[in-house]
């Protein structure tokens, strides 16, 4: 099993599709990433099913 993901999204501020890399070994995780569009402040949650596959959300920081 590969350790990282490549997550296709949609950037909360913008609606740009971005890609994050995401870390599958931690089962939930919550940190912020700027946009790659917009550099806009975005906070990403993570979470990785028992089959490895993550469940990713993300929303507008501080907005």
């Amino acid at each position: 099993m590969n350790p990282l993901e490549v997550v296709e999204l949609m950037c909360p501020w913008c609606s740009e599709p971005i890609s994050l890399t995401v870390d599958v070994t931690e089962p939930e995780q919550e940190y912020s990433e700027d946009c790659t569009v917009c550099c806009s402040p975005i906070t990403v949650y993570v979470a990785v099913g028992t089959e490895g596959a993550p469940d990713v959300r993300v929303e507008r920081e501080g907005g």
